[in-house]
């Protein structure tokens, strides 16, 4: 029987190298801030504890991960990596089993790449276990030492190794799995004697080597899975990387991508098989896309969009918080917002809700079957029923109600008779 599963997150990294307006743990990537991912791959293995160390933005980070069930520690200064993992000693206290460390800026870990570890980890009788890369450039990577015979003796961080060692492509990939509470102890000894006067966790191979402790090595064969981030370049490279990932498992479904290269879609965007996305298409946020829908091109579906059954947006259409039911087709140059609209109904090119009043934002509700003609201006709250009809550049008020099967024209717009009818109303 396998012992506990323990999982510790570090996410206490400042990333100033990248310059953004965030810590580089939160920074966006697909809708979630870069450490979900990484905390999504630890949960999909159940571990029995999920901690996650920061630094000062320990309150930020416990905001984007609540309700995960995510225990949380703080390192209260930036000395290093083993300086990090003991700071979260008092969250794991009294913990037995083994604990897998990864980092929090790492968004493209997988769970079969943390149980591959783990199998190799309990196939080697514990102690200690690091996952390593073969990379053609290890700049920046600290590099993994191993002696004739193929064992494991050291990692040395870039900063103070030798032009040889700096020469050997085997690196560090920042996955580790460790025995609990044995670990404890090892980590304790640990100085801080090197160029950054860190305590580093790498530095824990050594301390086994050199008492006669083996370690465990797992090469892992694709590096994309572990690639962080710290500049700019890097974070495009793991955000494009992520973004194939999310439009892979999309096509895998069923779901029809016309062009996967101008395509792009949050992780939390559902859709159904038998959806069509044509080119040069954003959907961001919580979406979700029946099967038989169309989205696209140029189109632009934004948090909160429901798109029922055979729904069609596209052509510089652009959606938010609205759900359009069966059928509805908001297909030219229209911003749809913060409403509510029934099957059947076609919204002409040029439409818009006007939902935000400079404070608010406020509801548009249209019924089944109607026409809304090009270029009118919905100013919510208003509601048009069904069958209703606008004339094209018509402006419906706020709180106006135009109701079933009238059509209504002008600016403001006005009942002008009923559809089907050529007398025009008595006013």
């Amino acid at each position: 029987m396998a012992p506990p599963l323990h999982v510790l997150v570090l996410a206490a990294g400042e990333g100033r190298r990248l310059r953004g307006a965030v810590p580089k743990v939160l920074t966006p990537l697909w809708g979630r801030p870069a450490v979900c991912w990484p905390v999504a791959a630890a949960r999909a293995l159940a571990p029995q504890r999920l901690v996650v160390v920061a630094g000062e933005h320990l309150p930020a980070i416990e905001r984007a991960l609540a309700g995960q069930g995510v225990s949380f520690a703080q390192q209260a200064s930036p000395l290093g990596t083993g300086h990090a993992v003991l700071s979260a000693e008092a969250a794991l206290a009294g913990v037995r089993g083994v604990l897998v460390i990864l980092y929090g800026d790492c968004p493209l870990v997988r769970p079969q790449l943390l149980q591959a570890l783990l199998e190799l980890h309990h196939q080697r009788g514990g102690g200690l276990s690091v996952l390593s890369m073969q990379v053609q450039d290890p700049t920046g990577y600290g590099r993994v030492l191993r002696d004739a015979d193929g064992g494991v003796i050291g990692i040395v961080e870039q900063s103070d190794a030798t032009p040889e060692q700096r020469a050997v492509r085997e690196v560090n990939a920042g996955v580790w799995a460790l025995d609990l509470p044995e670990a404890w102890a090892d980590l304790r000894r640990l100085g801080s004697s090197n160029q950054q006067g860190e305590v580093y966790l790498t530095d824990l191979v050594g301390l086994r080597v050199a008492a006669g402790r083996p370690v465990h090595a797992l090469c892992w064969d694709e590096p994309s899975d572990v690639l962080g981030f710290n500049d700019q370049t890097q974070l495009a490279e793991v955000r494009e990387l992520l973004r194939r990932r999310l439009l892979a498992e999309h096509l895998s479904r069923g779901v029809e991508i016309v062009d996967p290269a101008t395509t792009y879609i949050d992780a939390d965007v559902s859709i159904e098989p038998g959806a069509r996305i044509l080119p040069c298409t954003m959907i961001e946020g919580r979406v979700s896309i029946a099967g038989g829908c169309e989205v696209g091109p140029f189109a632009h579906l934004r948090e909160g969009t429901v798109l029922q059954a055979g729904a069609k947006v596209g052509n510089f259409s652009e959606t938010k918080a609205s759900v359009l039911g069966p059928g509805v087709k908001v297909n030219h140059l229209s911003y749809v917002g913060d409403a509510q609209v029934g099957a059947g109904t076609n919204i002409g090119a040029g439409t818009i809700t006007a939902n935000y009043d400079g404070k608010l934002k406020h509801k548009t509700h249209i019924g089944e079957r109607a026409f809304i003609g090009s270029g009118t201006v919905l100013v919510a709250p208003c509601s048009v029923g069904d069958d209703a009809l606008t004339g094209a550049g018509a402006v419906v008020t706020r709180h106006a109600s135009v109701g079933a099967g009238e059509v209504w024209v002008g600016v403001p717009a006005r009942l002008h008779q009923r559809r089907g009818s050529n007398k025009e109303p008595t006013v």
